[in-house]
């Protein structure tokens, strides 16, 4: 097996870790050729406060058990470019939901955490957005489809004929009132307003959005798509599993150059 993204020959049985980095939690499986996974997926509490170094190390716990991988995927909640952390909302606060803290986010700033997974996991490694990853499980090459994910914050992925697309912060942008759509869908949202408020606010957002992208197909996951019904998210619209943020672990590297 080839990727024309890295040009790297793998075996015909080529296995990936796949590690999905959440705002509340981290899980991690390795996964065979076609996306099953071949151990249990773990998960632990994501660490709070939680600078890169913190992340690093909770990485090496969590897949210490972890062996035979020949490559390694890493989905992340925010904006990667060429392995490089641009910005981290939900890392860059010393408690989960609680306020931005500037020493964090500074932290954060320009960290080059692809090295750093590479040289952890001493083989060839991926870092990329985690909506980009969680897309990846389920694109289906077929017009321009376009994936949210609701969680901690809310993360977005844009395909094109079954190409990924360079990411774009579209959550980042204003919902109402000086909040972004990331802030106003986000899990302390949610909690804050009741989920009944919370769904008319992903209703809107999809508006939004379809009006910004006129998207054939949008896909629905994480953790907060559990309260999420067909009926919120419009015609177009499939909720995916959570699940799907580790299984896009393997399409990632088929789907995604460094231009992404």
């Amino acid at each position: 097996m080839t990727t024309a993204a890295t040009g790297t020959t793998w075996p015909s049985e080529v296995h990936t870790l796949s590690i999905d980095i959440g705002g509340s939690g981290l899980k991690a499986s390795v996964l065979d050729p076609v996306g099953q996974m071949t151990t249990e997926r773990v998960r632990i509490d994501t660490p709070y406060p939680c600078p890169p170094h913190v992340l690093v190390e909770a990485i090496a716990r969590l897949v210490e058990p972890m062996t035979g991988a020949h490559r390694a995927s890493v989905g992340f909640p925010g904006l990667v470019r060429q392995g490089r952390v641009i910005d981290v909302p939900s890392l860059s606060r010393r408690e989960y939901g609680g306020p931005r803290d500037a020493d964090l986010a500074q932290a954060w700033s320009e960290f080059d955490l692809g090295s750093a997974m590479a040289e952890l996991l001493g083989v060839p490694t991926k870092v990329v957005n985690d909506a980009d990853m969680q897309g990846c499980a389920v694109a289906q090459g077929k017009g321009l489809e376009f994936v949210m994910t609701l969680g901690t914050g809310v993360g977005t992925a844009v395909f094109n004929g079954g190409r990924l697309l360079p990411h774009l912060e579209l959550s980042h942008g204003p919902f109402r009132d000086g909040d972004t759509i990331d802030i106003a869908l986000g899990n302390a949202a949610r909690k804050d307003i009741g989920t009944e408020k919370w769904l008319k606010r992903v209703r809107r957002a999809v508006s939004y959005f379809h009006d910004m992208l006129w998207f054939d197909h949008l896909y629905v996951g994480g953790g907060n798509a559990k309260h999420v019904s067909i009926t919120d998210i419009g015609p177009k619209g499939q909720i995916i599993p959570n699940s799907s943020g580790i299984i896009g672990g393997v399409r990632i590297w088929e789907l995604h150059s460094e231009d992404s």
